[in-house]
């Protein structure tokens, strides 16, 4: 993990694609499933420049934003300032999460849980959102698939182009962990036509099914569904991203 600061400064306009309104109505339609949703204190782990954040607020949530990047919150600072909504941003790594309370609901999307070096570090956050959870508390979260990492990420380039940057994003995938190492580097349009030139190194990791299910299992969740690419069916070998809601069980206690 790393913090992001030149990636920050241009990710909503590299993930402009993202409908986050959409998003964060499918998190609050899978909440509704297994719990009431009046009045309940959400948890938005590594939630970056806090668009979900703020879809959240507005969906009647009371929100509060941890992330590790003091560069991604700062753009997240500045959407409250705009919008007024009263959410309270955090910086902290995920990876020692330290609330002053427990919440009825914590969200980590957009294969956050995917940046983790290995899965201790997953042990170690699947923990911390334990120990500051509600006794029967959700815990809902995705992850980018395996066949996504040898699939689509792979070696692969993509380059990214918009008024303010343009950006080339190159890929370089470990077979046998399935890490895909990912250098970014930006070049930013000067007003004297001539560009600046600034990049960002970081990895993500693709876990299995089945450590990922054992984890929940161990530090005190009881799954409750696992959905394909943003559906409600299940994932399928080719799924690309695959949601979980857990429930809670254990809560306040260390594992």
């Amino acid at each position: 993990m790393s913090g992001y600061s030149a990636f920050a400064r241009y990710y909503d306009q590299l993930t402009a694609n993202i409908d986050y309104k959409k998003r964060g109505e499918y998190f609050h339609s899978i909440i509704k499933r297994f719990k009431t949703t009046e009045g309940n204190l959400l948890l938005d782990l590594a939630c970056g420049t806090g668009s979900i954040s703020e879809v959240m607020a507005r969906l009647g949530y009371d929100v509060i934003g941890v992330d590790y990047s003091e560069e991604m919150l700062g753009i997240a600072m500045d959407k409250k300032f705009d919008s007024g909504l009263n959410i309270q941003y955090i910086c902290q790594d995920m990876r020692r999460l330290d609330l002053f309370g427990t919440v009825d609901v914590t969200i980590c999307a957009l294969d956050s849980i995917n940046h983790l070096a290995d899965i201790d570090d997953v042990k170690k956050v699947f923990e911390g959102v334990a120990l500051f959870s509600e006794q029967d508390g959700l815990f809902l979260f995705d992850v980018n698939t395996p066949y996504k990492h040898r699939a689509v990420l792979a070696n692969n380039t993509f380059t990214y182009e918009t008024e303010d940057v343009y950006c080339v994003w190159e890929n370089t995938l470990d077979p046998d962990t399935l890490e895909v190492r990912m250098n970014l580097e930006f070049f930013e349009h000067e007003e004297n036509g001539m560009y600046s030139r600034s990049s960002d190194v970081f990895s993500e990791r693709a876990f299995s099914e089945g450590d990922i299910e054992r984890l929940l299992t161990a530090c005190g969740f009881e799954l409750l569904g696992k959905y394909g690419d943003d559906t409600f069916e299940l994932p399928r070998s080719d799924s690309q991203r695959i949601v979980y809601a857990a429930r809670c069980i254990r809560s306040g206690q260390k594992y």
